[in-house]
C-alpha cells in the first residue's frame, strides 16, 4: 500500500480499536498491558469496596482498581460476549471476588475481543505478561481465541535475578516472564527461527572432520520415529531394514552426495549435517539468549517497562513479512514500531499518556532519521479547542503534551511528591565542555498574570537554569510581558552577539501555528536519551539468523 501511513494513536486503546481499526487488517500484534509488578500477590486478591472509578493509567503507575467503570465493563462483556467468554468471566468473579485482579482480567478481556477482531485469519497474537497473572490470561485467551489456536507459552529468561534471601525472602527468584503465543487459524504467517550454537554445544554435537574436504559435521537420524504411524516408508536401504525418514530416492541422493554414515556395526545407518549449512539452533520456547535492557546499555531510554529490541525482533521476525502491519495497543516507549520499521513492517501504535507518544516521536526520528517512513498523530490536539478540552479532561495529560511540544522532558510525577515549580526541563549545549545546560519549563492551562513570571524568574535562579519558558493556554497580558522582558538576555560566551530571552512566553496557539523557544542549538538537544541510529537494510534481516 503505497498510500499507507504508519499512525501514533493518543488515547484508550479499547475506543481506538473499536473505532479506527478495521476487521481483518492487522498481520501481528503484540502487547505488553501494565500491570502493577510492584504489589504483592496478596494485595492483589484483596476483596475492594466503594465506588471508586477505575485508576487512570500513566506511564509510571499502571494499577488497576475494582470500582463502577469495571463493574460497567464486567456487566457489558458478560451482556454482549461469546458464551464461552461470558461463562469465564463470572465465573472468575466468583473465584476472585471484587478486586484489582479482577479488574484487570475484565480490562484484558474487553481488549482481547477487539484484538480478534482485527487480527487477520493469517495472524497472530503475542501477550506479555508475567506468573503472577499469567494463568488467568491464558484461560482469557482460550475463550477469545480458541484453545486449539495456542501456541506456546514462551518463558523468557529476562534476568538471572537471586532469590533475595538477603532479604528475607522465602522463595526462589524471580527472573521470568512469559509470552502467551495464539495465532486466529492454522493458515498463520510462520517463519521459524534460529540462534547460535553455543561453544558447548559445538563441542559436543559437531564433533566430526571429513577428509579430504575437511568439513565440520554431526551425525543425526534417518530413522523414521514413530514408525508407520507417522506415514514413515519402510524399505532396505544398504542392508539395513526400517521405517525411514526419506523416500527411496531421496535416501539415495544422500548416500550418492557422500552424506550418509553406516554404524561400525553397519545396523544403522545416520546423516552427515554439516556445520557450514546450518541455520543454527532452532529456537525453542525457553528464550535465555536475550537479555534485558541493563542500566549502562545505549539502548536503554529510561522508560520503566522498556523491553530489549531483540526480544520483539525475534516476535516479528517469526510471525509476519516485510510489509505486514504489527500493532502494539500499549506501545509504551515504542520498542515494537522501532523494531517494525526497522525490519520494513508497516505498523500502529497505541498509548494513552502524551508523555509515551512524545517519547515514541523522539526515538523514531532519532533511530531512523531521513529514512523514517512517514506517519501520522491521530488523536492529540491540532487546534486551541482540543487543547482547552484536553485541559479540562485531564491537567496531567495537558501539561504532558505542551510540554512535547518545546521537546521538553517531565520533571517529575508531581502527585508523588512535592511541587518544585518546575514541570519540565530542556537540556542543550553551547559549548565544547560536553555539560548540559538546562532550560526550565512551566505549563499554566488556567488564568495567568504577572506573579507567575516572578515565580518563573525565581525558579529559574534556584536551579541556576540560564532560561525560563512558561507555556500558557492563555493570553499572556501586558504586565507578564513587560516582566519577562525585564529579565533580560542569556548571552553564550562561545556565541558572542547571541541572545536569548531569559524569561519566554509562548502560548499554545503560538506554538501549534510552528513558534520555537529560543536557545542556543549548537548540538542536538538532550532532553530526551537519544535512541540508537539504525538503517533499514537487509543485515538487520541477517542479523536474527
Amino acid at each position: 500500500m503505497t498510500d499507507w501511513k504508519n499512525k501514533l494513536y493518543f488515547g484508550d486503546n479499547l475506543d481506538i480499536l473499536r473505532e479506527h481499526v478495521a476487521s481483518d487488517s492487522v498481520d501481528l500484534i503484540y502487547l505488553d498491558p501494565p500491570f502493577n509488578s510492584n504489589a504483592t500477590y496478596n494485595v492483589l486478591f484483596q476483596e475492594k469496596s466503594g465506588e471508586r472509578s477505575a485508576a487512570q493509567i500513566t506511564a509510571f503507575e499502571d494499577t488497576w482498581h475494582w470500582g463502577m467503570e469495571s463493574e460497567y465493563a464486567y456487566q457489558e462483556m458478560v451482556k454482549e460476549s461469546p458464551q464461552k467468554l461470558a461463562s469465564l468471566l463470572q465465573a472468575m468473579r466468583a473465584f476472585l471476588g471484587q478486586n484489582d485482579m479482577m479488574a484487570y482480567l475484565v480490562m484484558v478481556a474487553q481488549r482481547m475481543v477487539e484484538l480478534h477482531r482485527v487480527l487477520k485469519p493469517t495472524g497472530s497474537i503475542y501477550l506479555h505478561c508475567d506468573p503472577t497473572a499469567s494463568h488467568y490470561l491464558k484461560l482469557l485467551m482460550d475463550a477469545v481465541f480458541d484453545v486449539r489456536n495456542f501456541r506456546n507459552e514462551i518463558v523468557w529468561r529476562r534476568s538471572f535475578a537471586h532469590g533475595d534471601a538477603k532479604q528475607g525472602a522465602r522463595h526462589f527468584g524471580r527472573c521470568t516472564d512469559s509470552l502467551l503465543f495464539y495465532v486466529k487459524t492454522d493458515t498463520a504467517i510462520w517463519n521459524p527461527q534460529y540462534a547460535p550454537y553455543s561453544e558447548e554445544a559445538l563441542k559436543r554435537d559437531y564433533k566430526y572432520t571429513e577428509e579430504g574436504t575437511k568439513r565440520v559435521y554431526r551425525l543425526a537420524p534417518v530413522d523414521g520415529p514413530g514408525g508407520a504411524s507417522k506415514g514413515n516408508p519402510y524399505y532396505d536401504f544398504l542392508g539395513v531394514k526400517g521405517y525411514w525418514r526419506f523416500t527411496q530416492e531421496r535416501m539415495q541422493k544422500l548416500y550418492d552426495e557422500g552424506r550418509l554414515v553406516r554404524s561400525s556395526t553397519g545396523k544403522s545407518l545416520s546423516q552427515k549435517m554439516y556445520l557450514d549449512e546450518a541455520k543454527g539452533r532452532p529456537v525453542d520456547n525457553l528464550w535465555d539468549d536475550i537479555n534485558r535492557i541493563s542500566p549502562t546499555s545505549s539502548e536503554r531510554l529510561g522508560y520503566p517497562t522498556q523491553k530489549p529490541e531483540a526480544l520483539l525482533e525475534r516476535i516479528i521476525a517469526a510471525s509476519s513479512n516485510e510489509g505486514d502491519l504489527v500493532l502494539d495497543p500499549f506501545c509504551g516507549c515504542g520498542t515494537t514500531i522501532a523494531v517494525a520499521e526497522r525490519l520494513k513492517r508497516r505498523w500502529i501504535g497505541i498509548d494513552i499518556t502524551h508523555l509515551a507518544i512524545s517519547l515514541m516521536r523522539h526515538r523514531l526520528h532519532d533511530t531512523f532519521g531521513p529514512d523514517l517512513s512517514p506517519y501520522e498523530v491521530i488523536g492529540d490536539p491540532k487546534d486551541l479547542e482540543s487543547a482547552r478540552a484536553l485541559a479540562e479532561q485531564n491537567r496531567y495529560q495537558f501539561e504532558w503534551w505542551a510540554l512535547g511540544l518545546v521537546d521538553a522532558r517531565p520533571a517529575q510525577d508531581k502527585r508523588k511528591g512535592a511541587d518544585r515549580g518546575v514541570d519540565g526541563y530542556i537540556n542543550f549545549f553551547d559549548d565544547n565542555t560536553g555539560k548540559a545546560k538546562t532550560i526550565i519549563v512551566q505549563v499554566k492551562s488556567g488564568g495567568v498574570n504577572r506573579s507567575y513570571i516572578a515565580t518563573l524568574n525565581s525558579d529559574r535562579e534556584r536551579e541556576k537554569a540560564p532560561i525560563g519558558i512558561l507555556i500558557t493556554l492563555e493570553e499572556p497580558t501586558k504586565p507578564m510581558l513587560k516582566e519577562a522582558a525585564a529579565g533580560g538576555f542569556y548571552e553564550p560566551e562561545h556565541f558572542p552577539g547571541n541572545q536569548y530571552p531569559r524569561l519566554q512566553i509562548l502560548t499554545i496557539k503560538e506554538l501549534l501555528e510552528g513558534k520555537e523557544a529560543q536557545y542556543p542549538r549548537m548540538a542536538p538537544a538532550a532532553t530526551f536519551k537519544r535512541a540508537q541510529r539504525h538503517r533499514k537494510s537487509m543485515e538487520d534481516q541477517q542479523r536474527l539468523v
